[in-house]
């Protein structure tokens, strides 16, 4: 019989940092806590009854001086880190299929960046059921088919919510959740997912269902691990405390829009979801959908993605007053990006994945070319001195508030 844990804020007060960590705090980028229930039944505390349940509990002794939490891999240059407080290892920039796969580029060209990305050493693909209709994960799963790649060597990240016309294809509903993994695995070709996302939240479905039902796929081995996805702080906090009361799995980060411009929720609020709950950030967009890139520059190219069919809104925010400040701002950050040898592209994504918490950031590329640019980010991460961020802050307007 397992240990069932009420989490509450007066929990997370009272308990020491180790023990609602299971291990010391780790410094920025990851670290090697163990996972706060992601991908287990068992809670933090561990399983078991009696003294192995009290035992489970017992602090770990401080890591040695030294110790690395982001590793790099042997001959590609990649970066990894724990997603969150879990034991799975990320690449610290991911590959994401949003506007791309099955719409904006052909199955080839999608081909040719899956395995330049693998082959750089990126090992987390994201997809959702409603990217181009579904067609964005049917030509992830005929690549990695035809590719053979180990299954043990790579991560697969889906989203569900909103995947048919009809009212029970859409939310997040047990019937939902449970239905929706199934048919992006088909799609997939895969007999699981990694990680599934909660893909925003859904006032129309309990809180408890909803932790119970991606409890119940993950048992059913369809997914191993179950994070949120434009959730607010509150209701991830639920979730997780919904998890502990009832023994449930509890999620294991949040995925989230972050760049230059939106910085508020990743920066601010999700560093402490990751010091108190384990919960980490894989944020999207890190280049505003094309925005910070230089390539604007008061007009808008007629090979941008914000001239495809659907995507008005991002040409209306492109060419809005708001809009045109921020490629102001860009085109400020260009000397800076000179002075450190790269582009204002690569400059803009190395900034994200120094934030506090953030285990990785997607990547939406059109190609090859692309990607290897934007993986150049890597190289100036390290360059990003305290001097330099205050720069960047001050170009930008914001005052300085990441404790780096």
């Amino acid at each position: 019989m397992q240990v069932s844990i009420a989490c509450t804020e007066q929990n997370l007060r009272s308990r020491s940092s180790e023990d609602r960590l299971c291990g010391p705090r780790p410094g920025p980028g990851g670290g090697n806590g163990g996972p706060v229930g992601g991908g287990h039944g068992n809670p933090t505390g561990g399983g078991g009854s009696g003294p192995k349940a009290r035992a489970a509990v017992v602090p770990r002794p401080p890591a040695p001086a030294g110790v690395l939490r982001e590793s790099t891999g042997r001959g590609t240059g990649m970066k990894y880190r724990n997603l969150g407080k879990s034991g799975l290892r990320v690449s610290c920039l991911g590959l994401g299929t949003w506007v791309t796969f099955g719409s904006q580029i052909s199955d080839e060209t999608a081909e040719d960046v899956l395995t330049v990305a693998y082959e750089h050493g990126v090992n987390l693909f994201d997809t959702t059921e409603v990217y181009a209709a579904g067609k964005a994960e049917r030509t992830l799963g005929n690549i990695l088919k035809s590719k053979g790649w180990r299954r043990s060597s790579y991560v697969i990240t889906t989203k569900i919510f909103g995947g048919g016309q009809a009212e029970t294809e859409r939310g997040l509903s047990r019937k939902h959740i449970i239905e929706g993994l199934r048919g992006s695995l088909e799609r997939l070709q895969l007999g699981y997912v990694d990680i599934i996302f909660a893909n925003r939240s859904d006032p129309n479905s309990p809180m408890e269902e909803i932790v119970r039902a991606m409890t119940y796929v993950i048992n059913q081995g369809l997914a191993l691990y179950w994070g949120t996805s434009r959730w607010g702080a509150a209701e991830i906090m639920e979730a997780y405390s919904m998890a502990r009361q009832f023994n449930l799995i509890p999620p294991v980060c949040e995925q989230a829009e972050h760049h230059l411009f939106q910085r508020e929720k990743v920066e601010m609020q999700l560093p402490e979801l990751y010091h108190k709950i384990g919960v980490g950030s894989v944020t999207w967009s890190p280049l505003a959908c094309g925005l910070i890139t230089s390539k604007y520059d008061g007009r808008v190219p007629d090979t941008c993605r914000v001239n495809i069919k659907g995507y008005q809104w991002h040409k209306d925010k492109v060419q809005s007053e708001d809009g045109k400040k921020q490629q102001a701002k860009v085109m400020d950050l260009l000397p800076i990006a000179h002075q450190l040898g790269c582009t204002v592209a690569q400059l803009a994504i190395a900034w994200c994945l120094r934030s506090e918490g953030v285990s990785s950031v997607l990547l939406g590329v059109s190609s090859a070319e692309q990607l290897i640019e934007h993986l150049g980010a890597l190289q100036v991460l390290s360059q990003l001195t305290p001097q330099t961020v205050m720069e960047i802050e001050g170009l930008l307007g914001h005052k300085p508030h990441l404790k780096k």
